[in-house]
């Protein structure tokens, strides 16, 4: 059992699928919630602040995308996982443009959850913290989870930041998307598949490109991971 219980809110309307988590949760010594309609629990997380949120996507009353997004807006550190259909590539994308940190797709298997609740629990928050670096003219503010160029302004989400801080503490060899799951992640076990990295590079890069264009930041190494173009 855990010394201190951290407390998790699941959004499910499926009954067998929503106590099952709730009772291996409980079991793993989490301080678990548990509701089966979106409107109630996009109220519930909007009143509270949680360790964790797992969200389903199709939910009575409101869906996981708009839960995602509002609870979000409220609450930027609010940590979310997204339950999806197996293969749903789009509504992964959607769970991420929303504002989600991960997704586990159905069905799932128990190890599979845990994993990838602990490495969300795990996750400080504050790898980037307050800090700002500059990289190729644009600031990538992570007090205010923003990226500047000149009058350009975009939203970063906590992993993005998280993922240039790591990069440019970095910036002298590749980075793997192994070791990103470990130490931006926190996966314990990062042999898992996953597309995660490259959706979240994918959104990245997409940002990056509103502020300067087709200049490369993020170099792609076929086979061996990321790095950051040369800033001269």
């Amino acid at each position: 059992m855990k010394d201190t219980k951290a407390s998790i809110l699941i959004v499910e309307d499926d009954p067998a699928i929503l106590n099952g988590l709730m009772d291996v949760l409980i079991f793993n010594g989490y301080a678990v919630e548990g509701i089966a309609d979106g409107s109630q629990g996009l109220s519930k997380g909007l009143l509270n602040i949680f360790d964790l949120i797992i969200l389903d996507v199709m939910l009575p009353g409101t869906d996981g995308f708009t839960i995602c997004r509002k609870i979000r807006e409220q609450w930027p550190e609010q940590a979310i996982m997204m339950l999806t259909a197996k293969g749903a590539e789009d509504d992964i994308v959607m769970g991420f443009k929303s504002g989600a940190d991960d997704y586990l797709s159905k069905p799932f298997s128990l190890r599979e959850l845990m994993v990838r609740i602990e490495a969300i629990l795990r996750r400080s928050g504050k790898l980037a913290g307050d800090m700002s670096i500059n990289i190729h003219g644009i600031e990538f503010d992570g007090n205010h989870l923003r990226a500047v160029k000149d009058e350009k302004r975009v939203d970063l989400t906590r992993r993005e930041m998280d993922i240039m801080v790591y990069l440019y503490q970095n910036n002298n060899r590749i980075v793997s998307k192994q070791e990103l799951l470990t130490q931006v992640w926190h996966y314990k076990d990062a042999t898992i598949e996953t597309r995660t990295v490259d959706i979240h590079m994918l959104k990245l890069r997409k940002k990056i490109t509103t502020l300067i264009g087709d200049t490369p930041v993020i170099e792609t190494v076929r086979g061996e991971g990321y790095r950051l173009a040369n800033n001269n």
